[in-house]
């Protein structure tokens, strides 16, 4: 076998480091190697790491020599970089390269090269790339609270602008927030009706800090502008709106009112322009509190203390002990856990007569409740998996079948031997990952992958069949008989494994989140039946439940209700180092790259080290910010 292994290598030409690039890299991203195999791919606790899509030539070609550590130098026929992805030993992802393929041959020729380089380190492998800098807009939400504590006003126009894309599981991360004409356009009818507020009765907002004169101009510009850019303006900037302001000079109230709609539409108020300590005072404040700075963190930042450690996480201590701080990570959590879903979600009348809109706001609620009481109370954060108690209303108390609180949102605990605990045993988890008539275990076990593992599942091929056998009177069948098919059919198999079964476990809970022993369903007669009447009435059917579930990659990871797998996702290290990525992402308004790894490690050891303290989290991340 090995002399066969180096004559195929040696009949082609020995690569040089340029041909990875050339050559097998694109076989890899096109048999989908980098989507699993990324530090949030499903692959991740492997030592086989991608680089970002956006890679440089160079990084790609620094990655091709660290695949050095899977190659078996005695024996490269048997390394694990030609027998994972040509599935001669089990792989998850099944077979990526097909033996006897072009693909194979540069496999098989770039193991040979490696395994033939010397043992030293390589420079181009210990290199790292530079950290790269995002330029972010103010989101809606703060967009609303910038304007509420800037100009008093509470009508939260933003409500009203384009709605906003999901990136990375976010709202504000930077990729995802250019200005389409049409946000431009609300843009320049909310400056021009919030700067008309503004002075409608006068200057009942206080904003002009002097007599108004024209001697007063200067200083109003010079003052408002500070606080809407969130900076000094420069003399040139305070010049150019002195002129703006003449345009209007009769009335000095027009010309402020003027001076306020242009700066609401400049780009140093829609985006975080700021730099030196200003911008440190704009990210710790758009980051705690969704909002623009106030006046004792201008101070700060005006007075040096942002330039060191200790002061800033001194204000960053002040800002957490403020109420801003709990309205603000909600807003997080909400993101997080994807409550628009849930908001926007409908339900077979028919089946679920109870989920109305007051059910939905008590379950979002009830997340948020939980959250709050460990964040704000110094509690283990992981508790989030674990909690064998909810916050509920005896509206949510009948759902869970548990006894009624003695009075709304009062603590219920759950009975040891309850299947529900934590955040994957509440309706709003439950019910955000199902379909109007039924669970989906698919969206369930998806759901964990990308929110609590942080690991992205490859999507399915361009044009494969992703229906599913029909349900009839003939053959009933259960969801998890009915996804069979996906596992089944090799395409869909690699990466429905990797979720089904984790949705699976779970199949006890219906689709608001009921727990249930047999899974009812119901075939209704079609028109054709019913104008034949062949079929008059709904047959249902009670069809039993298999509730096992796994989490493939994670060892031990059998479980049979939320409750057991919140506890197995809580003391799994993927798990913690999830939240950590999750709030990275939210307070920088990116996903982390490779460069970013040793910041995100500080930054879980120190949450971990805490107990795993949120608060201890926040102000770890702090220091990771762009």
């Amino acid at each position: 076998m090995r002399t066969l292994f180096l004559f195929v290598a040696i009949t082609l030409p020995l690569p040089a480091v340029e041909d990875f690039a050339t050559r097998l890299y694109p076989a890899l991203q096109k048999a989908q190697c980098r989507l699993c195999h990324n530090d949030n791919g499903v692959a991740s606790a492997t030592r086989l790491q991608f680089p970002r899509a956006s890679a440089t030539s160079q990084e790609i070609d620094r990655f091709g020599l660290r695949l050095r550590s899977l190659v078996n130098r005695a024996h490269p026929e048997e390394s694990l970089l030609f027998r994972k992805p040509t599935n001669r030993i089990p792989h998850t992802g099944g077979e990526r390269i097909k033996p006897g393929s072009p693909e194979e041959q540069a496999l098989r020729a770039w193991v040979e090269y490696l395994a033939s380089l010397p043992e030293a380190p390589l420079e181009a492998e210990r290199a790292t790339g530079p950290s790269r800098k995002t330029l972010r807009r103010l989101t809606n939400s703060q967009y609303n609270h910038t304007v509420r504590d800037l100009l008093g006003d509470e009508t939260g126009p933003a409500d009203r602008f384009p709605t906003e894309d999901f990136v990375n599981g976010y709202t504000n991360q930077a990729e995802g927030q250019s200005i389409s004409p049409l946000l431009a356009e609300a843009y320049g009818r909310a400056a021009e009706r919030l700067a008309r507020a503004a002075f409608s009765g006068g200057d009942s907002h206080k904003l002009i800090p002097c007599a108004p004169s024209a001697g007063c101009r200067a200083d109003f510009i010079r003052q408002f502008g500070r606080r809407a850019f969130r900076r000094p303006l420069t003399d040139g900037e305070i010049a150019r709106y002195e002129r703006v302001f003449a345009a209007r000079d009769a009335n000095f109230l027009d010309g402020a009112r003027l001076v306020v709609e242009t700066m609401l539409q400049s780009p140093h108020f829609l985006f975080h322009l700021s730099t030196g300590a200003y911008a440190t005072a704009n990210r710790l404040s758009y980051f705690l509190w969704d909002t623009m700075p106030d006046e004792e963190l201008f101070h700060a930042a005006e007075s040096g203390q942002l330039s060191s450690a200790q002061g800033i996480e001194k204000q960053v201590k002040r800002l957490l002990d403020n109420p801003r701080a709990a309205d603000s990570f909600d807003e997080f959590l909400a993101q997080w856990m994807r409550f628009d879903r849930l908001r926007n979600a409908i339900r077979d009348r028919r089946l679920f007569p109870e989920f109305t809109a007051e059910l939905v706001s008590a379950m979002t609620e009830e997340t948020q409740r939980l959250f709050r009481s460990l964040v704000w109370q110094d509690r283990n954060f992981l508790e989030f998996f674990t909690a064998d108690y909810a916050y509920l209303t005896p509206e949510l108390a009948k759902l869970y079948g548990v006894p009624s609180p003695g009075e709304p949102w009062a603590r219920v605990d759950f009975s040891a031997g309850s299947p529900r605990a934590g955040v994957l045993g509440e309706g709003t988890y439950l019910a955000v990952t199902s379909k109007p008539a039924d669970t989906s275990p698919t969206e369930r076990g998806l759901f964990v992958r990308e929110h609590f593992l942080c690991q992205i599942v490859p999507p399915p091929p361009a044009g494969v069949n992703t229906s599913l056998p029909p349900v009839t009177d003939e053959k009933p069948l259960s969801t998890r008989e009915r996804l069979q098919a996906h596992l089944s059919n090799p395409t869909c198999a690699s990466c429905h494994i990797l979720v089904d079964s984790i949705g699976f476990g779970l199949e006890k809970f219906d689709a608001i989140g009921k727990f249930r022993e047999k899974q009812e369903v119901t075939i209704y007669p079609t028109a054709d039946e019913l104008k034949l009447r062949k079929k008059i009435k709904p047959t249902e059917y009670k069809l039993d439940i298999e509730g096992v579930g796994t989490v493939r990659g994670l060892q031990d990871s059998e479980f049979r209700s939320a409750r057991e797998l919140g506890r197995r996702l809580a003391r799994e290290p993927v798990c913690q180092k999830c939240i950590v990525k999750q709030l990275f992402r939210y307070a920088n308004g990116r996903s982390e790259e490779p460069e970013d790894q040793p910041l995100i490690e500080q930054a879980y050891n120190r949450f971990r080290d805490s107990q795993f303290r949120f608060r201890e989290l926040v102000l770890a991340i702090v220091s990771s910010m762009d």
